[in-house]
């Protein structure tokens, strides 16, 4: 008992940093796909917009109105995009003409639906009064309303929606030869993570976490860590690919803000079905 104490305290003792943990986790991620020329135009669910123009060099250019805010938001930042199923595609905008923030959006051209998630980290004042993480995220429904090729039809399908879908699940999660996670989704607010094989292996925590259901088999799946600041967006595809794509904001052991990518494949390894009083 005492031999498992000692090891159990050196773990601790030797947390991961952010930076540390993310190298190499996007080895198995799908590729990135190229929307140089491309133009998205969407209504959010908030009364807002977002357009976002993608140039050339892995550029966008973006300019996001909010209710009761005069003028839109501007910006021109470095992007990602994979696409994750044929017409269903992942972009993360890495706002470095920010402090610490990245825009991630997920859009379907089959249903001119989207999800738009907002992460954020916040001041060590800001994080210390309310006892929650210190990165936060919000999100945001929207519709497709142009393009590039002009107006967009009318959207098809449910809206994304949040989801409860994954209580009860347990995951385990491959992004290269040295990243191995569990997952385990304990309710509509947290999940329980475990690293099983990389940097971080021995260490598991309890963190806040988000899920929103895009379309059939895709969730938004959304974490924000207690321990470290970080926080993670990933489209999990629970259909036939059981593949996941995701990005990273969090602080490296230097305190600078940086953005990482991560994908990787998906086992499932069961799930439980609560006989009477369910999670929040």
């Amino acid at each position: 008992m005492a031999d498992i104490s000692e090891r159990l305290d050196a773990a601790g003792d030797e947390w991961r940093s952010y930076d540390e943990f993310a190298a190499g986790i996007d080895a198995y991620r799908l590729p990135p796909l190229d929307l140089a020329g491309r133009r998205l135009e969407l209504a959010l669910d908030d009364g807002g917009s977002l357009t976002v123009d993608f140039g050339d060099g892995g550029s966008a250019h973006w300019s996001w109105s909010q209710p009761g805010v005069t003028g839109a938001s501007p910006g021109t930042d470095p992007y990602d995009a994979v696409q994750v199923r044929p017409g269903v595609v992942f972009v993360n905008l890495e706002l470095t003409s920010r402090e610490s923030e990245a825009v991630t959006l997920v859009w379907s051209t089959a249903t001119n639906r989207a999800l738009v998630a907002h992460s954020r980290i916040r001041s060590v004042k800001e994080s210390a009064a309310d006892g929650e993480p210190r990165v936060t995220q919000s999100f945001r429904a929207a519709v497709l309303t142009a393009t590039e090729s002009g107006p967009a039809s009318a959207p098809r399908g449910d809206a994304p929606a949040p989801s409860r879908d994954l209580i009860g699940r347990r995951n385990v999660y491959r992004y290269s030869p040295d990243h191995l996670y569990e997952h385990t989704y304990m309710s509509s607010e947290r999940y329980m993570w475990q690293c099983l094989q990389g940097v971080q292996r021995g260490h598991g925590d309890v963190d806040r976490s988000t899920v929103w259901r895009f379309d059939q088999g895709l969730y938004l799946f959304c974490f924000r860590e207690f321990k470290i600041a970080v926080a993670s967006v990933w489209l999990h595809d629970l259909g036939y690919e059981l593949r996941t794509t995701g990005v990273f904001l969090g602080l490296t052991a230097e305190g600078r803000a940086e953005h990482s990518r991560a994908g990787g494949h998906i086992y499932p390894l069961g799930a439980v079905v609560y006989p009477d009083v369910q999670p929040v």
